[in-house]
């Protein structure tokens, strides 16, 4: 994973690759892609990998523009979505992909009423000097969306940056989008997000402490509180979570806890091979599969019986990954 240079204006840009940059001049232009990224979704990494390939060869800086918070919270928030993944895996994923800095415009009022032109000429020809923008067809900035991917074309022209359009990744006959990324996680088609996104949907956070009933049902569990705004279909997965850096199998309901009549949701993990007790730190729980749907049962002792069997499906599933594993490992 590269290091990533965050900044957020040109001025902080200029100021880390512009001419008076320290410790020694840089003088760098930049070839740059434009967007909210959310999910950083198999169509997304297409983009920002031609970014890099293009910027290592012109000696450029591999760059993003995105926006906190998104464009429709400030603008229609009735129709804002769900974000897929937090401002942090936003950051994560452009370094992961090589990508050496980001520009994060906060996105008000203000940034909103910048016209194409406008926008173009302060953040790509003003200081990011910019040679080339890599987006999607369906592109559009400024006021009122009116820029499209030709009107960047056409300033592109005027301003001295070329245009690339990169067409979209289609997998299964489907669009890869943030759109269809969102669907298949609300609807708890766990391995369809993982085929979209090529990686598991995570939810991240800080652990939080339990309400002692795994000491009840004799399986211990550690309590996410999620910061992701999306969340999976409430239910019972088989997952991976990670903890102090170290990568556990594990099984993970999302709900309610309706046979205590709970009335908030929980992120609830059972980790294989874990046996610490942990009321505090950070986790990350990967989705990888759906076992079944969140149901009210009569009792603990129901309950228990029904945890022991999810867990066995939950190992099952990881079996046949690795032996699918096994299987397509060249010879």
């Amino acid at each position: 994973m590269s290091t990533l240079a965050v900044v957020h204006s040109p001025a902080e840009w200029a100021a880390k690759f512009g001419p008076q940059a320290t410790p020694q001049p840089a003088q760098k232009a930049a070839i740059v892609s434009i967007g909210n990224f959310d999910g950083i979704h198999l169509g997304h990494q297409k983009i920002l990998r031609t970014v890099v390939e293009k910027a290592r060869q012109q000696q450029a800086v591999a760059t993003v523009i995105t926006f906190d918070p998104h464009p429709l919270k400030v603008l229609r928030p009735a129709q804002a979505p769900p974000l897929v993944c937090t401002l942090q895996q936003r950051l994560d994923g452009f370094a992961s992909l090589g990508i050496e800095a980001t520009l994060v415009l906060r996105f008000d009022m203000s940034l909103a009423a910048h016209s194409p032109e406008e926008f173009a000429n302060e953040f790509l020809a003003g200081p990011l000097r910019a040679k080339a923008v890599l987006v999607g067809g369906n592109f559009r900035f400024g006021h009122k969306q009116a820029g499209t991917a030709a009107t960047l074309c056409e300033l592109g022209t005027r301003l001295g940056f070329v245009v690339e359009i990169v067409e979209p990744v289609v997998s299964n006959g489907e669009v890869v989008s943030s759109t269809a990324v969102r669907h298949a996680v609300t609807e708890g088609r766990a391995a369809d997000a993982t085929r979209l996104l090529g990686r598991p949907f995570a939810l991240t956070g800080e652990i939080r402490r339990g309400e002692g009933r795994g000491s009840t049902i004799l399986v211990p569990t550690l309590n996410l509180a999620p910061e992701q705004e999306l969340l999976p279909k409430t239910g019972v997965y088989a997952t991976e979570t990670v903890v102090d850096n170290r990568l556990y199998r594990s099984a993970t309901n999302v709900g309610f806890r309706p046979t205590f009549n709970g009335t908030t949701l929980s992120v609830e993990s059972h980790l294989f091979g874990f046996n610490e007790q942990r009321t505090a730190g950070r986790l990350e729980v990967r989705f990888r599969e759906r076992l079944r749907d969140e149901r009210k049962f009569s009792g603990p002792e129901e309950l228990r019986k029904q945890i022991a069997s999810d867990l066995d499906q939950a190992q099952h599933f990881f079996r046949r990954l690795d032996e699918a594993q096994t299987t397509h490992q060249p010879a």
